[in-house]
């Protein structure tokens, strides 16, 4: 009952924004961030209840079905986080869009709570066809959010670039979905992973999931979309965008390529390390040239997802776990840095071009004490919750092929350099003459701010708390295929 009212919640929030008068704008947004809060509420109530000990999917509910695909709706310890997740970091961007948006809010606000609705079902549908239908059609209201709201007039080309590189991804990922139908009769997700495929029938497979995860993850060279899409999408979009977007095909790659293809998968692992130590290298290396802080951000979001994809290809239990503690360390830290050059500085200053920042300290101090941390929290450091999850992916790595996690952990050298970079630039030295005075951040800007702060260091400290759950999991993935 429970998952079928957290899917509910922010439907009806959607109908009852429709409802209402557009003149009563508060009320939209209010009704829009109470139907996102108490979503929230409902899955901390599930996790609290949720069985460690027990590695079956729990809070079944069974709709019904037809022919070819049946409404079934699940959570097992690998997608529980995923899903505090997405309802953790929706009222955050409902938040940081309050005064951002002024025109079409109503449809603005009912885009926002689909993509709620759209990413939950991604990570509690326990059907290959939902899971696709679910996954395409988050396109939809993310196309719109970035190609309505956008920053400036190439939003609109941006939006096109998200949709088409990842609906033609995902494409092959149908085809490989009617493959998979075709030789097991089913698209239930439990029934094909004890399903016996072929091997060269899986290696086919796999490369069509493959190529649609890729290009959502991003890899190079399908990582075009990514940064034009961030330097143009409203803070709430980005947010989105680095919070819950790239973690869709981090959940794909453990719940479909891991699960149903072990074989094709480890056949495939060289050539997919090597992609991911090619994405880490050149991401932080293009991180380096960048000159929009929103792009400079969204190059390291693909640097960071290059780890995550090493450490899931590791096929070990440390590299696997590692890889969701740094996707769920990045679901923090990503939209916290959004949050702060999107919104706070570009809220007061109208620019996200770099070098016009110098010297925000001197009338900044609360807003260079945050990004500071932030900052650090980027790089990595230890006591944050991205120290474990890299340090974890790297050692699953290293124990799969010692070069390739050392060409990985350069990473760690690089991430210092463009991180450094941006907080030097913009933070330290005297006052830049192209900017006016501005106040520091105030109190809702904070307010906003704080838990993905503490949420960082209290699971850096106290990793635990998810490794309780991740641990039969991820035993049960690598050990009962």
């Amino acid at each position: 009952m429970a998952l079928t009212v957290i899917i509910i919640t922010p439907l009806l929030g959607s109908i009852l924004v429709l409802m209402t008068n557009p003149v009563n704008r508060e009320t939209m947004k209010t009704l829009t961030l109470i139907s996102s809060v108490l979503t929230f509420g409902i899955s901390i109530y599930m996790w609290v209840l949720y069985d460690s000990g027990n590695t079956a999917y729990q809070y079944v509910v069974n709709y019904g079905g037809v022919s070819f695909c049946e409404l079934r709706l699940g959570i097992d310890g690998l997608s529980i986080y995923y899903v505090l997740l997405t309802t953790f970091l929706m009222p955050i961007s409902i938040v940081a869009g309050w005064t951002n948006i002024n025109t079409n809010l109503k449809a603005y606000l009912v885009c926002i709570l689909l993509i709620e609705v759209l990413t939950l079902a991604i990570f509690t549908v326990i059907d290959l066809i939902l899971f696709y239908v679910s996954f395409e059609a988050v396109l939809i209201p993310m196309f719109l959010l970035v190609g309505i709201w956008g920053a400036s007039e190439s939003r609109v080309r941006a939006a096109f670039l998200l949709f088409m590189y990842t609906l033609a991804g995902s494409l092959f990922m149908l085809l490989s979905i009617l493959s998979i139908y075709s030789y097991t009769g089913t698209t239930d997700m439990v029934l094909i992973s004890l399903s016996d495929i072929d091997v060269t029938t899986q290696r086919i497979i796999w490369l069509g999931f493959a190529i649609a995860f890729a290009v959502k993850t991003p890899l190079v060279p399908f990582h075009i979309w990514l940064p034009r899409a961030h330097a143009e999408a409203p803070l709430a979009g980005s947010i989105i965008l680095a919070g819950l977007i790239l973690k869709l095909a981090t959940y794909g790659i453990l719940r479909v390529i891991l699960s149903i293809m072990p074989e094709a998968t480890s056949y495939f692992t060289p050539i997919t390390q090597v992609i991911a130590v090619i994405t880490i290298v050149y991401s932080s290396l293009a991180t380096l040239r960048q000159s929009d802080t929103k792009a400079l951000i969204a190059y390291s979001s693909v640097a960071h997802m290059g780890i995550v994809t090493l450490g899931i290809f590791s096929n070990t239990i440390e590299g696997i776990e590692g890889a969701i503690l740094l996707s769920i360390a990045h679901g923090f830290v990503s939209p916290a840095l959004f949050l702060l050059v999107g919104g706070v500085l570009y809220s007061r200053f109208h620019t996200r071009v770099i070098r016009y920042y110098r010297g925000m300290a001197l009338y900044m101090p609360v807003f260079a004490t945050i990004i500071f941390v932030f900052t650090l929290f980027n790089i990595a450091v230890p006591l944050s919750l991205n120290w474990l999850g890299e340090l974890l992916s790297l050692a699953g790595a290293f124990n799969r092929s010692p070069v390739i996690a050392s060409i990985g952990a350069l990473s760690i050298i690089l991430s210092a350099g463009y991180s450094i970079w941006l907080y030097a630039r913009v933070v330290t030295g005297s006052w830049s003459p192209y900017l006016r005075y501005a106040p520091d951040i105030n109190r809702e800007e904070f307010m906003v701010l704080l838990p993905l702060l503490i949420l960082t260091v209290l699971f850096g400290m106290y990793p635990d708390i998810i490794l309780t759950d991740l641990h039969g999991a991820v035993s049960d993935l690598l050990y009962t295929q």
